[in-house]
């Protein structure tokens, strides 16, 4: 499994897509987030799932996520700069909102905080989702491009 910063040497595609990544807290973390603020996430698994069709594409958002030292942007990086990432998907050409849908009606998933990391999304209740210990996210695209 690829730890911490060896996720920078991952050879993830430059095109655009959508990605998915797990997750693990082991303790729990409070929010300090607008709209979010003293909420807290209990230590678990978490997949995040969430889009790229910028300058670089899959790889370079998910660089950017998986890298540990960052200025916190997006909701993730709250998660991503404390936990520990144990599997990426990318789907090249993908669309977030349809692998949070597929993961939304897998059993045991459920989603911790309504409106995480889906500020911008009408769709979604959020593109976070807490999952069982021993989810494992190739069950959520297939054919997807693995890393672990």
């Amino acid at each position: 499994m690829l730890q911490g910063e060896q996720w920078q040497q991952a050879d993830f595609p430059a095109s655009p897509g959508a990605y998915a990544f797990t997750i693990a807290l082991s303790s729990p973390l409070l929010l300090n987030i607008p709209r979010f603020t003293g909420i807290s996430l209990p230590a678990g698994r978490y997949v995040y799932v969430g889009s790229a069709r910028g300058s670089g594409g899959l790889r370079a958002r998910l660089r950017r996520h998986l890298r540990r030292s960052k200025t916190a942007h997006w909701h993730i990086d709250r998660l991503t700069v404390i936990g520990a990432v144990q599997q990426v998907i990318a789907v090249p050409h993908g669309r977030e909102c349809a692998l949070m849908q597929k993961l939304s009606q897998m059993p045991g998933v459920t989603v911790p905080v309504a409106g995480f990391g889906a500020s911008d999304c009408r769709s979604c209740q959020a593109h976070m989702a807490a999952v069982p210990a021993r989810f494992d996210l190739r069950a959520l695209a297939p054919s997807a491009l693995n890393w672990h």
